[in-house]
């Protein structure tokens, strides 16, 4: 059964919810406020939405509420509607504390069972748009990958512009690139954004590359299939994402019994088709402060003012939806 328009309508109606209620914190500094203010919301407004929903990666586990926590059903238990839910509540916690622009909400839905299920950990991504479909891989050298894209865009290597998130673990990357002559496009937080601009034709950058949360590959990779990009990942541990310290040993160990249990492989190549086994696919985002795309939540002493964003798989479309709501 494919996702109807009023059923993305309702869901996408979710990040909106959140948008507003993270608003509220923005500029105060507390991150964890502004990020408990999105879930409560996200989880109040998925209940009562006539549809079955599992989150099947989000950014907790059960004792960790009142996050979203991975397993977790939402909806009506009984409808005919059957989902399973990625979700990050916000992709850009500290941007929403520091009132800096490109803080989005964020959630992904398809069938039940086409979605990949994995831990809250560290993921490495690749992300192209579909001019370069298939033309790159993990599995080959930062230069090969440029070489290789560069052939795929017909643009020289000096021409090609890669996002890479601006986190310590890196630089050597972002270095890397700039020696072989690519432009680096570093951004702060928020590689979800970074992606789904890559993925989109008419802007700057042609891929997004580099290590971050697994939920929010799993969301870029329903971008990617529904617009006809392409996208590769493999889980990382912690100690490889954030360096070897006892207590971040002690994490990885419990990130790969996770894995064990959910069936993934840490260092596995992942392909699109396998994060994402249907083009039957939505994806919603709404900016809580401004967006290359999208305007922020905008008040006045009347109404309240929200644009969402709302790609669906089954006809490859990107709408934009602006909402004022009179208080």
């Amino acid at each position: 059964m494919k996702i109807s328009d009023e059923l993305a309508y309702a869901i996408a109606s979710v990040t909106e919810v959140a948008a507003l209620a993270a608003h509220e914190w923005v500029g105060k500094q507390d991150k964890n406020a502004a990020d408990k203010a999105a879930v409560e919301a996200m989880r109040n407004r998925l209940n009562q939405i006539d549809f079955h929903g599992k989150i099947v990666i989000g950014e907790g586990e059960i004792d960790e509420a009142p996050m979203l926590y991975i397993g977790e059903q939402v909806g009506n238990l009984s409808a005919k509607h059957k989902l399973d839910i990625a979700v990050d509540p916000i992709d850009g916690t500290r941007m929403v504390a520091c009132n800096e622009h490109n803080a989005i909400t964020v959630l992904a839905a398809a069938p039940t069972g086409t979605l990949l299920q994995a831990p809250d950990m560290y993921m490495e991504k690749l992300v192209v748009g579909s001019a370069a479909k298939e033309a790159v891989h993990l599995a080959n050298p930062l230069e090969k990958n440029l070489e290789n894209l560069s052939a795929a865009l017909n643009k020289p290597i000096s021409s090609l512009s890669i996002a890479v998130l601006d986190k310590p673990r890196h630089q050597h990357i972002m270095q890397t690139l700039r020696n072989f002559g690519a432009k680096v496009i570093p951004i702060p937080d928020g590689d979800v954004l970074a992606s789904l601009l890559a993925i989109l034709p008419e802007h700057a950058i042609d891929m997004m590359y580099g290590t971050g949360g697994a939920p929010e590959g799993i969301i870029s990779a329903t971008i990617a299939r529904a617009l006809g990009g392409d996208m590769q990942a493999r889980l990382v541990s912690r100690t490889q994402a954030k360096g070897d310290t006892p207590q971040n040993r002690l994490l990885a160990e419990q990130e790969a019994i996770r894995c064990q249990q959910m069936g993934v492989n840490i260092g596995e190549i992942l392909t699109l088709d396998t994060m994402v086994s249907t083009d039957d696919v939505m994806f919603a985002a709404t900016a809580i402060t401004p967006t290359i795309l999208m305007d922020g939540i905008s008040l006045n002493s009347q109404s309240r003012t929200s644009n969402t964003l709302l790609i669906n798989g089954h006809n490859r479309s990107l709408k934009i939806i602006n909402n004022r709501h009179f208080n």
